[in-house]
């Protein structure tokens, strides 16, 4: 599994915190010993996935590359480079998804990027991880535009950021990847700035630092 990636930037901004807990979930940086949980996250989700996430056409892999992309997730972690999270159930004996602020959308903007198991959908948890990033990219790392971008034909996820107050601002044409063979694929921004941001929105969430102290 590897997401859409732009040119390796490291993020001039704070830290992002590598653990956050919201009420039902524990969205942190991926460790070693996840990379089983992961596995069976993608292979239990391969239908689910492919009609939206084109990296998905490269899975399943082996339980080595899962290891590998652990160490590289927090590689990239630690020098400020992406940051890419699992979705936690609350024990964290499951993984749910997988979210992202990503630095790669141009000078202090931050790209919240998800995909949620199959069996774990339509419970709010893109909403409810998103809603924690939102407010983690703004007040821990100091963004000042994020943005949620969504293929047209997924209408179903539209509604999160809408839900979160993100103003949908334009639809760009062949401007995704798509698996090998198929035409470039559209997308729409959604973007949210600083001064925007609903106090309302994950009010209760705690994050930590690599040191486990509280940021927020």
């Amino acid at each position: 599994m590897r997401p859409r990636r732009a040119r390796a930037v490291s993020w001039e901004g704070s830290a992002a915190p590598y653990r956050i807990e919201t009420e039902r979930l524990v969205i942190r940086c991926y460790e070693p010993r996840d990379a089983p949980l992961l596995k069976d996250a993608l292979d239990s989700s391969l239908e689910h996935l492919r009609e939206f996430m084109p990296w998905s056409h490269g899975e399943p892999q082996p339980l080595e590359q899962k290891l590998e992309l652990m160490k590289l997730f927090r590689s990239e972690f630690d020098t400020g480079e992406n940051f890419t999270y699992g979705i936690f159930a609350a024990d964290e004996t499951e993984v749910l998804g997988s979210t992202g602020l990503h630095p790669r959308i141009g000078p202090r903007g931050l790209e919240i990027g998800y995909w949620v198991r199959s069996g774990a959908t339509r419970r709010g948890i893109a909403t409810e991880s998103s809603a924690a990033l939102t407010r983690v990219g703004f007040e821990v790392c100091g963004a000042d535009r994020i943005e949620i971008r969504i293929e047209p034909r997924n209408q179903a996820s539209f509604g999160i950021p809408r839900k979160l107050g993100f103003v949908e601002e334009a639809t760009l044409r062949r401007r995704l990847p798509a698996p090998e063979g198929e035409a470039l694929r559209d997308v729409t921004i959604f973007t949210m700035f600083r001064e925007d941001l609903d106090p309302s929105i994950a009010p209760n969430i705690r994050a930590y630092d690599a040191r486990g102290e509280r940021v927020l």
